[in-house]
């Protein structure tokens, strides 16, 4: 019988609205909120309660030491001037981050993002001192005599001191491969932001 029941359909029933000659006065009130509002004044209740009980017990000579060094301003008490709470909340942030283990971690971080760039990137085309090397192997003397770098490689005398982006001959005869300025002026303009971030990193 309780399958059965929880089968049929039953009415849905419709939350009441404001009616509209109390629209001034907003949405209608339902009783979780009047709950939540209750439960709040009378919170706020029970604290001028046990306020003003505090106030009527107080000792009139009670003396704390503390009691020579507060202060009042307009009206309000600051509180005890100790070492925890004698900085304002701007101050203790700025503390925060002037704080030596802040700038430990922010060290380690920006040192493993430079780590990160570094394995990204290739260091393609910059200028390097020691001399680079590309060892070409023979069958004999005279053919290393006769080698002819240009040939071997397949590409121009003039491109023969690049050590990247060393394209063939048949690549240069290809007027498509040739005319990707604009592309190829982004991928460079990447690269140097890439680089310039590294530096930047690896400098701090």
């Amino acid at each position: 019988m309780t399958a059965l029941a929880n089968a049929i359909k039953r009415k849905t029933h419709k939350e009441r609205a404001q009616p509209a000659a109390r629209k001034k006065y907003g949405l209608l009130e339902k009783h979780k909120d009047y709950v939540q509002r209750a439960r709040n004044f009378h919170k706020k209740e029970k604290t001028l309660q046990a306020l003003k009980r505090k106030a009527e017990e107080r000792n009139p000579d009670e003396f704390y030491f503390a009691m020579e060094k507060a202060r009042t301003k307009d009206g309000v008490h600051e509180g005890r001037l100790t070492q925890a709470n004698k900085y304002s909340q701007e101050e203790l942030a700025l503390m925060r981050s002037q704080d030596v283990k802040y700038l430990s971690m922010k060290a380690t971080s920006d040192a493993n993002k430079a780590q990160r760039l570094k394995e990204s990137l290739h260091f393609i085309g910059v200028t390097n001192t020691s001399p680079q090397r590309h060892t070409v192997f023979v069958d004999s003397a005279q053919e290393a005599r006769e080698f002819d770098a240009a040939k071997y490689f397949d590409t121009p005398a003039e491109l023969l001191d690049r050590t990247f982006n060393r394209p063939r001959k048949e690549q240069l005869a290809d007027r498509g491969a040739v005319t990707g300025a604009k592309s190829l002026k982004g991928v460079e303009k990447r690269k140097y932001a890439a680089y310039k971030e590294l530096e930047q990193r690896t400098q701090r």
